[in-house]
């Protein structure tokens, strides 16, 4: 049985709780609950986006996490942007990010906001004066890889195209990796989600598109290509598989980049910005 007051008497011999370590000099961050959304991990990737200034919701710091140049740089650069810092148990950054290889800090990104692919196929083909144009849009088949994905979207800013079109499924979507590869050009350059690739062809072709599928066996090579001063819409394949069959089934001209044969395949951001080039240079003549 124990006795009346042995509790306090056990409570104020017992010594004080030592204070977390460096609490004092930690940056002052808000608690909360896991954020929802795409996310940028670790120290150098976090710190890039910042200076990339893709589009954030907060920065995540795990906590007892070190504060060491890196992080301190983000924390300046996010204070900077005005976003807001949350120090969170380490668990959330996991279950964030996908990982736990974080290295105690996560970037989270905003959703894209995605432009309407019938809007976009209005502006392809129209100036800001009404005037009838002719128009130039990337769409992508199975390209998974978000830093081919923001690869192309760069391009397609460099070489004048309209916009770029993603399918919903089986593709890259406009995540913080593909935002940062694009190097600010998804700000840019409108970029349309659409539900299915076909249909998107489908209407494409009814605003006076012609459809032409990028592959390694096409109806025409490059240097040949007939069609440049027409308005387009270029279907890219996967890195892989190349283009699906009903997309290329749906193509008006199946296009090829001569190579040598010692090379199988190029990069599909590579082959896109070759065929870009080549585009905008026939109609610069």
């Amino acid at each position: 049985m124990t006795r009346p007051g042995r509790k306090r008497r056990e409570a104020e011999a017992a010594p004080a709780r030592a204070p977390r370590r460096e609490e004092s000099r930690r940056p002052e961050f808000r608690r909360d609950s896991k954020p929802a959304g795409d996310a940028v991990a670790g120290k150098n990737s976090v710190v890039e986006a910042l200076r990339a200034k893709v589009p954030a919701k907060e920065l995540l710091i795990a906590e007892r996490t070190e504060v060491d140049e890196k992080i301190a740089e983000s924390l300046r650069l996010a204070k900077n942007a005005n976003l807001v810092v949350k120090e969170v148990p380490r668990a959330i950054i996991d279950g964030v990010t996908g990982t736990s290889t974080h290295q105690g800090i996560a970037l989270v990104i905003k959703p894209f906001n995605y432009t309407d692919f019938d809007q976009m196929l209005a502006h392809a083909t129209k100036s800001e004066t009404e005037e009838k144009k002719v128009g130039l849009i990337i769409g992508m088949d199975g390209v998974t890889d978000p830093h081919n994905l923001g690869a192309i979207v760069r391009s397609a800013a460099a070489f004048g195209a309209d916009g770029v079109a993603i399918p919903e499924r089986r593709n890259a979507s406009m995540t913080g990796s593909a935002w940062k590869a694009s190097a600010g050009a998804a700000a840019r350059m409108p970029i349309a989600q659409v539900t299915n690739l076909v249909r998107s062809i489908e209407d494409a072709k009814k605003a006076g598109f012609f459809v032409v599928g990028l592959a390694a066996d096409g109806d025409e090579d490059l240097p040949k290509f007939s069609l440049a001063q027409e308005s387009l819409y270029v279907i890219v394949g996967s890195e892989g598989k190349g283009l699906s069959r009903l997309a290329r089934e749906k193509c008006d001209l199946i296009l090829s980049i001569p190579m040598s044969s010692s090379v199988e395949s190029l990069n599909a951001s590579v082959a896109t910005a070759i065929v870009m080039q080549t585009i905008a240079a026939q109609r610069a003549k």
